[in-house]
């Protein structure tokens, strides 16, 4: 469907107007220009008032020293005639049959923000985001991506700064690099101690025997020297006793005796010892707990990506008004840019290509003041507008060529530079 543009516009007594015909350029950039005070912005107010409603009605409508009441007639390239005339500005609205109808046929196809294009400007950057991401019907998925998005990033911020913690408490604990890994038991250390005891008597038992064996040796030698008559007796026993030492001295000549000096002096330094292997565990349980928080805050990093990357997706596979125009961390995005970096041109784009989405049957857009854009930016928006097949009716405080029309006192000067006042087919109140 075409989208409905203004085809002429005449507007008689209204605020500063006296008189004035306008038909707008179909397509592109239509300047109002004059200097101040003359009655151009009363022409934007007029065409909002006439298409917009009574919310849009000045405050004086009727211009200070006329006794004729403001007189309205916009004809639309739909064929629609808007006509706002008599003591109340009543509105009427003609089709090309000759039917009658009211405001509601024109909210069908005017939208609000075309008629304040300012309000949507001077709007902060979340709120035209929101108005972007609402018309292209994306708002509430991503506001609910955004609050998991959030409670992820809370969620990931505590758990670093428990990991953080965690850290710099691991680093602080000493650690013993000359202590067991595991605590150490008195009662092991006196059980081991014993045992060693134990092996050594058996062995001084040993040792004694050997002893024993070597005197009883000596004293039979003795024996037989002294007692010849019982040397056959004897000599048996000392082969005998010979046997037993032989095999005394085998059982005992490897026998080393092992030193409990170590187990002593662990057991005198236990509580020293156990104290620097609780400080290595405390400085290991640190580590492993700093680890665990790390990961932890790995992990919900990851998650916190899906969800960027799930917006990412959810807006490029929008159809959006402009092409390289986004939504990033609730601000509008063009071309890489926030707002308060664009071009004047590229903010007028925006603006207008947002108005035109919320509803595409409004094609006419109006702006006040453009005297604050040089005239590059203007040709560049007016070329925008051409290409885009927009229709824009604005003002701007010059009498330069740039200018579609220029007003003076209330009327349309001509090319001579003379006031056009009365046409020759001009009645008052009548166009």
């Amino acid at each position: 469907m075409e989208s409905i543009k203004i085809n002429k516009l005449e507007i008689e007594n209204v605020k500063r107007i006296k008189a004035v015909k306008i038909e707008p350029t179909a397509s592109g950039l239509t300047i109002v220009g004059g200097n101040n005070n003359q009655g151009k912005t009363s022409v934007l107010d007029s065409i909002a008032w006439a298409l917009g409603g009574e919310k849009y009605r000045p405050s004086q409508p009727q211009r200070e020293g006329s006794t004729i009441p403001p007189t309205l007639h916009i004809v639309l390239n739909n064929g629609l005639i808007v006509e706002r005339k008599g003591k109340n500005s009543s509105l009427k609205v003609t089709d090309p049959s000759g039917n009658k109808g009211g405001q509601q046929l024109l909210n069908e196809f005017v939208e609000q923000l075309a008629l304040d294009l300012p309000k949507f400007m001077e709007a902060s950057g979340r709120e035209k985001a929101q108005t972007l991401l609402k018309i292209i019907g994306v708002g509430d998925h991503l506001a609910a991506l955004d609050q998991e998005e959030n409670e992820l990033y809370n969620q990931r911020r505590t758990i670093g700064q428990i990991a953080d913690q965690k850290e710099k408490f691991a680093k602080e604990q000493p650690y013993y690099s000359d202590a067991p890994k595991e605590l150490i038991s008195p009662s092991d250390l006196i059980r081991q101690q014993q045992e060693i005891l134990a092996r050594n008597g058996e062995n001084q038992r040993k040792r004694e025997q050997v002893k024993k064996y070597e005197d009883s040796v000596f004293f039979l030698q003795q024996s037989v020297d002294s007692m010849n008559e019982q040397l056959e007796e004897e000599k048996r026993k000392l082969q005998e006793a010979e046997e037993n030492l032989r095999i005394a001295q085998m059982n005992a000549q490897d026998l080393q005796d092992e030193s409990t000096a170590k187990l002593e002096e662990s057991i005198s330094n236990i509580e020293e010892i156990n104290r620097k292997v609780r400080a290595n565990m405390d400085k290991d349980k640190a580590e492993d707990d700093a680890k665990e928080y790390r990961n932890q805050y790995n992990a919900l990093t990851t998650e916190i990506d899906k969800k960027r990357n799930a917006k990412t997706d959810l807006l490029q596979s929008a159809e959006l008004p402009l092409p390289e125009l986004s939504v990033k961390d609730g601000e509008l995005i063009y071309k890489g840019q926030q707002w308060d970096n664009m071009s004047g041109s590229d903010r007028l784009k925006v603006s207008t290509a947002i108005v035109r989405k919320l509803n595409p049957k409004c094609g006419f857009v109006l702006l006040d003041k453009l005297e604050q854009m040089d005239i590059q930016t203007l040709n560049e928006f007016g070329q925008w507008l051409e290409q885009e097949g927009l229709q824009a009716i604005a003002t701007r405080v010059s009498t330069g060529d740039e200018c579609s029309i220029i007003i003076e006192d209330g009327y349309v000067k001509d090319t001579s530079g003379v006031p056009v006042q009365q046409p020759k087919t001009w009645k008052e109140g009548t166009f």
